[in-house]
Formats: structure tokens, sequence, C-alpha cells
């Protein structure tokens, strides 16, 4: 059945790495090209929006930017998640049924806290459509399924602790691809145990592999899971022609992925086969969301010999499934192991800005509770730049310890210690800063 969907197109032209670096403006103008010269946009259940401007309080629901937003965030990064909003908009006015946000840069690798730009990523694009939607829509129960070929590390970080998001990441083994995680034993955070699950896929899956795990594993979990809007993360480097990755699928493979999944927004994250693979999936993409036939749509190179899967690779994901339901079945139990009983709980972590040459170290605190997501804490600390943080988020739905948890931290926190003091209070949609 055809639906009605929108397409928001922003390539970035003031914005590349480099003039020969694959994430540049070629990277979506020759999909551009492809869905204006097959007539895509003559269709009526077919329409263009044109993207909107992130505003700061759009990005501080989600991100304490260090030291603001001026300093790290360009024009690029506000309309490409500005276009995030405008397509989310489009969809929870029903003016269209779903719709597909094909902006960049890229933001799947952007963590909570933000310091430079790390794989490509600055902005959590996806994370700030959803809190655009929670806050003006109410919407509460949201899966995010993420098919770009590096595990999204930074949304996995973001959702860590939100009980509300079924996160899902399916990508190459993080043994053999930045960034190096993304493993099954990564579930969640004590307050939402068992929201975050990992499907790391062997190099050279094909689209045989690929359709197994979602038709196995993603799509009995999220229907169980029942969530009130999908989102696609929608990165294409897991394309066999992509120049930076080591996996096997293909456009028709994406366009049955978009089928069966039905996102109700996609968003484009990586993708680097600027000309044999980007145009063909992104068409194949559009027309899956569309209800329209796909079947012809074919990358010229194309060789059936090389989607034979390998039986040790097929053996590899029937593994996966029996892992993964052995730790979403049993995720109550799981979690008084991997968690015990006491009031906070800490992790630490070390994070580089591959692109900025900044490494971050962090002390995460949250608060256990069975009635939200937690009071989030968090120690940041640069020595490369300099600055010292404190940041503190209080949940949405937050419950009343947890609110006089947050509140009590920041204003006990003192200058001196840090450089800047940040209180992020997403019920009441503001957010503070000491500095």
């Amino acid at each position: 059945m055809k639906k009605k969907t929108g397409l928001v197109f922003f390539p970035a032209f003031d914005y590349a790495i480099s003039p020969t670096h694959p994430e540049r403006e070629e990277r979506l103008l020759y999909t551009q090209d492809q869905v204006v010269e097959e007539g895509l946009l003559d269709f009526d259940n077919i329409l263009e929006f044109k993207p909107g401007v992130a505003t700061a309080q759009d990005i501080q629901r989600v991100h304490f930017c260090v030291p603001g937003i001026d300093e790290i965030v360009h024009a690029s990064h506000l309309i490409a998640v500005g276009g995030c909003i405008t397509a989310a908009d489009k969809v929870m006015n029903k003016e269209v049924d779903n719709a597909f946000a094909l902006v960049r840069p890229c933001g799947h690798h952007s963590f909570r806290v933000i310091h430079g730009s790390r794989g490509f990523c600055t902005l959590n694009m996806e994370a700030i459509m959803i809190e655009h939607i929670r806050q003006k829509y109410g919407v509460r129960r949201i899966a995010v399924v993420d098919t770009d070929c590096h595990h999204g590390d930074g949304s996995q970080d973001i959702f860590w602790h939100d009980p509300d998001v079924l996160f899902i990441s399916l990508h190459q083994d993080g043994r053999t691809l930045y960034p190096g995680s993304g493993f099954p034993d990564e579930l969640g955070g004590p307050n939402a145990f068992g929201t975050t699950i990992n499907l790391p896929l062997p190099p050279g899956t094909c689209e045989e592999g690929f359709l197994y795990v979602l038709n196995e594993i993603v799509m009995p979990i999220v229907e169980e899971w029942k969530p009130d809007l999908i989102v696609n993360s929608a990165g294409q480097d897991n394309h066999y022609s992509d120049p930076i990755t080591n996996m096997k699928f293909t456009a028709q493979g994406y366009a049955k992925l978009n089928q069966r999944l039905a996102p109700d927004l996609a968003v484009l994250e990586g993708g680097y086969s600027i000309e044999t693979a980007l145009p063909y999936i992104n068409t194949g993409i559009i027309l899956a969301m569309a209800g329209m036939d796909f079947s012809h749509i074919q990358e010229p190179d194309y060789d059936a010999r090389s989607q034979r899967q390998p039986a040790s690779i097929t053996a590899a994901l029937v593994q996966l499934k029996e892992w993964t339901f052995q730790h979403w079945n049993n995720r109550e139990a799981l979690r008084d192991q991997v968690y015990p009983k006491q009031a906070f709980h800490k992790r630490n972590k070390s994070i580089f800005y591959d692109t900025d040459g900044i490494r971050e170290r962090q002390e995460e605190t949250v608060r256990t509770c069975s009635d939200c997501g937690g009071t989030i804490v968090i120690d940041s600390q640069c020595d490369d730049t300099r600055n010292h943080v404190l940041a503190i988020t209080i949940p949405r739905h937050a419950c009343s310890a947890c609110r006089e948890h947050g509140e009590q931290q920041f204003a006990d926190a003192k200058l001196g210690r840090y450089t800047q003091i940040f209180l992020q209070d997403k019920d009441n949609d503001s957010y503070q800063v000491k500095e």
C-alpha cells in the first residue's frame, strides 16, 4: 500500500572534511540527482521539504557542548539537525506517513558531552530529534534501529540510562572496525537494563545475513517492545562497495530492510561509496518507505555470485541470535547480577575525538531508581583543552527523589574545581550554566 513519504535534502555545500574525503558535498548530490532523474518527486505521494535550523534549546535538550555551542557547532550541523526536526514535525503533524532526512554531516558517534568532533560527527541528530518529539508531542516509547556499519556509540551513550528508548545497533564487529565497541554484553544502565541491544556482524556478511538478523532478532524484539515510534539511523556503509568498511550488503537489501522495519523516521548516517552505492540505496529506501515497487533497483556492478554467504558467517549469526535472546528474555535476572543493589552506580569512560585530536576522561554516576531513568552526573575533563566540567541531567519523567538529587548536586557544585557546571532539566525544558 502506498504511503505519503516526506524527503528533506541537505547536502551541506559549505562542509567537507577535505576536498577528496568521502564526507564532502558530493556524498548527497549524486543521490539528489538520481532522485530527480528517476522522477520520484513527480509522484504525488513523495514530497520534498526544506530543512529548518536547529536552535540552542534543541541542542541543549541532549548535549552539553564544552565550552559552548558556538565554539564547536557550525551552520551545517544546525541545518542537518534542523532537517531532522522538520522531518519529525511533518510526520507528527500527519502531513506525511513517514519521512527520510537525507542530511549531512552525520551524528551517531556524538556523546552526551561534546568537546569536539569524532567519527565525522558533532551533534547527535537522532537524539535531538527524539527529544524534540518528546517535548513537543509527548511521545514516550521509541525504538531506534541503527543500521550504520559502525557501532552507534554516541547514541548508545545518550540512551544508556533511558528506559523509554530501545536502542538496537547492527554493525560490523567492533574488533575489526571503528569505534571498537558494540558487543552483546553492552546492555544498558541499571535503570534501563536490556533496552540496549548490540548485534555485531562478522566482516563479509551478505544480504542474506543482514535480513536474517532483521527478521529473526530485530523485528521480534521491536514487536514485543511495542514502540510508539520507530527511527532508523540509516547508515549505508554496510554496502559491498564502501571504501572504509568490509561488509557485503546491497541496495536491494537496504530497501527490503526498510520495507520490513517500516520506520516512521529515517535519518541518513554514514555511507561513503558516493557514486556506486548511495544513489541506488537511497532510491531503494525512498521507494520502500513510500510503499512502491523497488524490485528494479540494482547497482551497475552487482554480481549475485558475491552474495554467497560463507557457512561460518551464517553459523555466527545463529549464535548471535541465541546470545541476544538469552539476554533479552532474562534481562531482569541479569540486571541484578550486573548491577548489585546500591544507591548509585559509576562508570568511567575514555573518549578520543579523532577529528580534533582531543582526549576526554569521564566519570559518570547515575542514581539507581525504579521510577525513572535516574539523575546522571558526569565529571568530564580534557587535559588538551583544560576544560573540566560537571554535567547534570534530570531525566524526563523524573521522580521527586531524582529531581531533588539533581537540583542539590547543581546547587552544591562549586566553580574553581570546574570550569563550567551544567544542569539539564528535561521535564522543565531548561538548561542552566554556572561559569
